[in-house]
């Protein structure tokens, strides 16, 4: 089968790339090798070299008309990887992302409907920023979907949502692929409708659209470089350079965080399982880690003694918890996350040690969220 991905010199696109190498199919990239991602001298970056000479690579932009209308029609299958991350950069850089992740899944689907070539599924990378808030259970009303936090209250150390019409403490509950989408982010907005294009207008010509709704995914490879990419990126690399780790809110806050093996795997099921066709996944483990306890994991392996600082900062656009329901890729699709926390973290430690402290414009990041006032 010859595949095409977009974004495929990236953390998730290079290990997806590798595997379809290894099971036998045809692949191609399309990376515009970000130097964000990858760094001054990409060529050089470990992303790129580990699919060097192993896939058919073109150096390109999604946002390219006369080169997607090459590229595309030759593949049986596109995965489309390819998009700007990071929700807190999406709310200043809101034209880049727009352009970047809407735009060019716009033209993509345009190049198909003029000439869908040997194209027959086309699987996208949704997030689990699409959810927002995500789904928690009120005693009184049951499930509800609460609206985004207000600044007033979390300058007052109130971090938890609420909802109209509940006094008691809302529980958080698992997301299903049925709940409200209702985005706090531009980079959710511009996923959201990533996805909602693909799912629309693929069956419109006759093509099988998937959407995985990924949740927050690691492991070894990751850019540790990029401050956008991560929590687990961010801390290891304070860590290696004994400097203190700043978490933000109460530390409380809770991510589903999924191994990049799984993350691969749950891909190739979209890519080669009929009952994938036309279909809405969550890809993530079904458990929520609070980020104090990454931050503690991280520090007990890596085994450099840091302070961690619970400082209440907190990021506009951020959301609390989301933990995914992923019952329904378990029962359709047979997927089942190999990986635990604690074991992917392991590999990710050891690998991050392997490479030493990186340059990071982590701080540089921090502080034109400030600047902007999306940093308090």
């Amino acid at each position: 089968m010859n595949v095409l991905i977009t974004g495929g010199a990236g953390f998730i696109g290079s290990n997806l790339a590798l595997r379809l190498v290894t099971s036998g199919h045809s692949v191609t990239v399309l990376d515009t090798l970000s130097p964000q991602i990858h760094g001054d001298a990409p060529e050089a970056s470990p992303l790129f070299r580990s699919i060097e000479g192993k896939v058919s690579f073109v150096r390109g932009s999604v946002t390219d008309r006369p080169l997607l209308e090459r590229l595309l029609p030759d593949h049986e299958v596109i995965v489309h990887l390819a998009a700007e991350t990071g929700t807190g950069q999406s709310m200043y850089e809101i034209e880049r992302y727009t352009s970047a992740n809407v735009g060019g899944t716009a033209l993509m689907l345009d190049v198909l409907a003029s000439r869908t070539g040997k194209v027959r599924r086309v699987v996208v990378a949704s997030s689990r920023a699409i959810y927002g808030e995500g789904r928690y259970f009120s005693p009184e009303l049951g499930y509800v979907y609460p609206p985004s936090r207000s600044p007033d209250d979390m300058e007052a150390g109130r971090f938890e949502p609420t909802f109209p019409g509940a006094s008691a403490p809302l529980q958080l509950a698992p997301t299903d692929e049925e709940s409200k989408l209702h985005p706090t982010s531009v980079y959710g907005i511009t996923k959201q409708v990533q996805e909602q294009l693909v799912m629309a207008v693929c069956p419109s010509l006759g093509l099988e659209g998937v959407a995985l709704r990924y949740q927050n995914v690691f492991g070894p490879g990751q850019s540790l470089r990029n401050p956008y990419t991560g929590i687990l990126s961010i801390f290891s690399n304070l860590i290696l350079q004994g400097k203190p780790i700043n978490v933000f809110e109460d530390g409380r806050e809770s991510r589903d965080f999924v191994f990049i093996d799984d993350v691969v795997t749950a891909t190739m099921l979209a890519i080669e399982h009929p009952a994938a066709a036309n279909r809405l996944f969550n890809v993530g483990t079904g458990v929520a880690t609070s980020v104090l306890e990454v931050a503690r994991t991280l520090v007990r392996l890596i085994g450099v003694q840091v302070p961690v600082e619970i400082s209440g900062n907190f990021r506009i656009g951020d959301i609390r918890h989301n933990v995914a329901d992923t019952s329904r890729i378990r029962e359709v699709l047979g997927f089942q996350p190999a990986f635990d926390f604690e074991e992917g973290v392991t590999l990710f430690v050891d690998w991050a040690k392997s490479c030493g402290v990186q340059p990071s414009a982590y701080e540089a990041s921090l502080e034109e969220m400030r600047a902007k006032r999306l940093l308090r």
